[in-house]
């Protein structure tokens, strides 16, 4: 138990009316906790409080972990918010620590708070953004993420692609971009905007960032830490030229670290494409990527299997890498299996070429890719049919939204 010491003798005893403590809790609301970004009673911080006849205030307040380095901050805002009443002669604060259940929902609410009161960025508002992940690396997002935007973009969409897998960039190449990026003067900034690079898919457009055009050759490695990483994320939503788009598909970097926690704070309204192999450990891994969207209110848009199985010339299939792994991945999140995509020379062949199959493949997997393209653009409904709806379904924990787009 910690009191704090009577800092203006005069106020030895009491001074007017008592606050009740509905009072004490209503001045408390003003103290903020600053790494959860929300006031301490709506926190669920404030246990019991009391108020006796001297005017001394005892507060039952619980810290997310016994040794918050924010202790003795949130101790000093107490006590200065309720010192200001002329009753209050004391403050003494009996410090606990919560339980994992009530560290769960607090850190929930600040998720759930941080989704809502998210900054504008320059990612246009009725561009449908799609973030393809995964629980562990070597699945295949990235050449998913390229053949999606390239079949999106022949469909005649204007696709932005941001490549977030800032160590592991393979975006420049799979696509032919190599260039470096530039950027220009935008009227009403005060600083210049990168302009993303450009190319021409029929009668569709590819916008595309990516670190890899931004350094000296792609065999350069870029060796930065977490904060370093959300920022670089951070500023190619703010400060990159993306114009109008239609979708934006971000590639994300593998697991559940940094990147994904900032993004899901950043673009709330991401939707996620979970990718897996059909092996039972990678569909094992890929379930954590669905628990990080779940804790952070995003819409799994659904789950693609990757090298799903090889088939050879004569037509036999053979599932070199385990069966079932993305059915079984889809069901238990409860969603829809939108492809399964086997293994083929030419999808590798593509992506060194810089050409992805999906432009001008002839076989099973760029038929798949398309195909998934497909479905992604009869999920997204139009800008003038449901502008600004939003729904949750609350009965799996999975955050369901309808976002508009031209």
């Amino acid at each position: 138990m910690e009191s704090a010491p009577n800092k203006n003798p005069a106020k030895g005893a009491p001074s007017g009316v008592l606050p009740t403590p509905e009072a004490v809790r209503n001045l408390l609301r003003a103290v903020i906790d600053p790494e959860l970004g929300d006031n301490v009673v709506d926190l669920g911080m404030v246990g019991d409080v009391a108020v006796g006849d001297d005017g001394i205030v005892h507060i039952g307040f619980k810290l997310t972990i016994k040794g918050c380095p924010l202790r003795a901050q949130l101790k000093k805002d107490i006590e200065s918010r309720l010192e200001v009443h002329p009753a209050v002669t004391k403050v003494v604060i009996d410090w606990g620590e919560m339980t994992a259940d009530e560290r769960t929902a607090v850190m929930t609410r600040a998720r759930w708070n941080a989704r809502e009161n998210a900054a504008d960025t320059a990612v246009p508002v009725n561009a449908r953004v799609l973030a393809i992940a995964s629980g562990k690396g070597g699945v295949g997002k990235s050449s998913v993420t390229v053949n999606l935007a390239a079949a999106l973009a022949a469909r005649g969409a204007t696709v932005g692609v941001l490549d977030a897998d800032i160590w592991g960039f393979s975006i420049p190449r799979m696509l032919g971009m190599p260039d470096r990026l530039q950027a220009e003067r935008v009227e009403g900034r005060d600083k210049p905007m990168i302009l993303p690079n450009e190319r021409r898919v029929g009668d569709g457009l590819l916008k595309v960032v990516s670190t890899g055009m931004l350094v000296d050759d792609e065999g350069t490695a870029l060796m930065w830490r977490g904060l370093m990483l959300t920022k670089a994320v951070e500023q190619f939503l703010n400060d990159v030229n993306w114009g109008e788009l239609d979708y934006l598909l971000i590639d994300m970097p593998p697991g559940t670290g940094d990147v994904q926690m900032g993004l899901a704070r950043m673009l709330p309204r991401t939707d996620l494409l979970i990718v897996t192999t059909p092996a039972v450990s990678a569909q094992k891994v890929a379930i954590r990527a669905a628990d990080m969207a779940r804790r952070s209110f995003l819409r799994i848009a659904g789950v693609i299997e990757n090298m799903s199985h090889f088939r050879c010339d004569h037509g036999e299939s053979y599932p070199l890498f385990g069966v079932g792994g993305g059915r079984a991945l889809a069901d238990e999140i409860g969603v829809e299996l939108l492809g399964q995509v086997p293994i083929e020379p030419a999808v590798a062949a593509g992506g060194d070429a810089g050409e992805p199959v999906a432009l001008h493949g002839t076989g099973e997997a760029a038929r798949i890719f398309n195909d998934i393209a497909s479905a992604l653009a009869a999920q997204t409904v139009s800008f003038e049919a449901m502008s600004g709806c939003s729904a949750r379904d609350e009965s799996d924990g999975v955050a369901v939204s309808i976002r508009p787009r031209d």
